[in-house]
C-alpha cells in the first residue's frame, strides 16, 4: 500500500493507485508546461510557487472523482491542472493582500519581485488556466467562471466584514464556501463531468467538494492556532498576528459577548492589541490553545467533514468511494 496525495492519504487498490499516481504526474507535467513562457523571468515568477511544492489537493479529488466515470477520458487532466492554476494564481493575490513574506517554505512572489510582478503572474496564471479552459468546452468554461465568481466575492466580503446585524461566525462560513469551497466543488464536479459521470453523481461530488473545501480551510484556522509545526504551511499564529479573523477567534468573542466573562473579554482585548509584539503574540496564542473557542473551531470542522462523508451515501462502494470518506478523516486528523 502506497501513500499518495495530500495528507498521506492511502489507497488500498493497486490499480486505482497507478492511475491516481499517473494522473498527478501527469498534472505535474501540465502545470509546468502551463506555466512556461516565451520570457525567462515570466517563467521563473509563475514557476516560482510551483516548484515550490503543494499538496495538489485539488487535482487529487479530479483523479478520485473521474474513477465514477470514465477515469482515461481526456479532459480529467487538463481539468485536474485548471483547477491548480486557478489556486496557484490565488495565492499570489492573497500574499499581496495579506502582505506576506513567505509562502510553502520560500520567499513569497511579493517579497521578491514586488507587488507589480506578483498581481500580473496571478494574472498570466488564470489566462493560462482560461486557455486550456477553452478546449474543454463552453460548459467547463461557464463552471469555471462561476466558481471564480464566487470565490472573488468571497474574498471581497471577507475585506468588507459582516454588515451590521450579521452574525460573524456565519458571514465567516459563508466567506469560506465561496472562498475555498467554491473550488474544491468544481474540483470535484469536474473530474465526474469529464469522465462523463451520471448527472447525479456530478450533483453529489460538487456538493461534497464544496463542503470538505469549507472543512479544509476550517481545519488550516485550527492549525493556525494548535499547531506546533508548519504542517498548515505558515508558521503557526500568522493569521492572528496579522489580525485576520479565523474561526477560533470569532468563536471567542461570541463566547466573550455571550457570557461576559472577565477572562474572555480580556483575551478579546488583548487580540484587539498590537499583536507584532512577540511577548503579547506568545501569550495570546498560548490563551488559545487551551480556550473552548478552539475546541469549538475543532468541532465545526468535524461537521464540515461529516457532512461531506454524508453526501456520499448513494455512490457506489469501492475504493474510490473509500479513498474520498478517507480525505473526511484526514481534515479531521488534521484539526485534530
Amino acid at each position: 500500500m502506497t501513500v499518495v496525495g495530500p495528507f498521506g492519504l492511502s489507497v488500498r487498490d493497486q490499480a486505482l493507485e497507478t492511475d491516481v499516481q499517473a494522473g498527478l504526474a501527469a498534472v505535474e507535467a501540465g502545470l509546468l508546461e502551463a506555466t512556461k513562457s516565451e520570457v525567462p523571468f515570466i517563467t521563473d515568477a509563475a514557476q516560482h510557487l510551483l516548484r515550490a511544492g503543494g499538496k495538489r489537493f485539488r487535482p487529487l479529488l479530479v483523479m478520485l472523482a473521474s474513477r465514477f466515470g470514465d477515469p482515461y477520458a481526456p479532459g480529467i487532466v487538463p481539468a485536474a491542472v485548471v483547477v491548480e492554476l486557478t489556486h496557484l494564481a490565488t495565492l499570489y493575490h492573497d500574499d499581496i493582500m495579506d502582505e506576506a513574506d513567505e509562502r510553502r517554505g520560500v520567499a513569497s512572489a511579493n517579497a521578491r519581485w514586488g507587488n507589480s510582478v506578483a498581481v500580473l503572474t496571478g494574472d498570466f496564471l488564470f489566462a493560462r488556466a482560461s486557455h486550456i479552459l477553452a478546449d474543454l468546452g463552453p460548459e467547463a468554461v461557464r463552471i469555471q467562471a462561476e466558481a471564480f465568481e464566487r470565490l472573488v466575492t468571497g474574498q471581497i466580503l471577507e475585506t468588507a466584514g459582516p454588515r451590521d446585524g450579521r452574525d460573524p461566525v456565519a458571514h465567516y462560513l459563508d466567506v469560506m464556501a465561496g472562498k475555498t469551497g467554491s473550488l474544491i466543488a468544481v474540483s470535484g464536479r469536474f473530474g465526474a463531468l469529464m469522465s462523463g459521470a451520471d448527472e447525479s453523481v456530478v450533483d453529489i461530488l460538487t456538493q461534497y467538494g464544496e463542503r470538505l473545501g469549507i472543512a479544509f480551510q476550517l481545519a488550516d484556522d485550527v492549525l493556525d492556532i494548535a499547531s506546533d509545526s508548519h504542517e498548515s504551511g505558515k508558521t503557526p499564529g500568522t493569521d492572528l498576528r496579522e489580525g485576520i479573523p479565523t474561526l477560533p477567534v470569532l468563536r471567542l468573542r461570541e463566547m466573550a459577548a455571550r457570557g461576559g466573562d472577565p477572562e474572555d473579554l480580556e483575551l478579546v482585548g488583548l487580540l484587539d492589541g498590537d499583536l507584532t509584539d512577540d511577548a503579547l503574540h506568545a501569550e495570546v496564542l498560548a490563551r488559545l490553545r487551551v480556550h473552548p473557542a478552539l475546541e469549538q473551531a475543532r468541532r465545526d470542522t468535524i461537521r464540515y467533514a461529516q457532512e461531506a462523508r454524508a453526501t456520499l451515501a448513494p455512490l457506489p462502494e469501492g475504493f474510490a468511494k473509500s479513498a474520498l470518506e478517507e480525505l473526511c478523516d484526514a481534515v479531521v486528523h488534521r484539526a485534530g
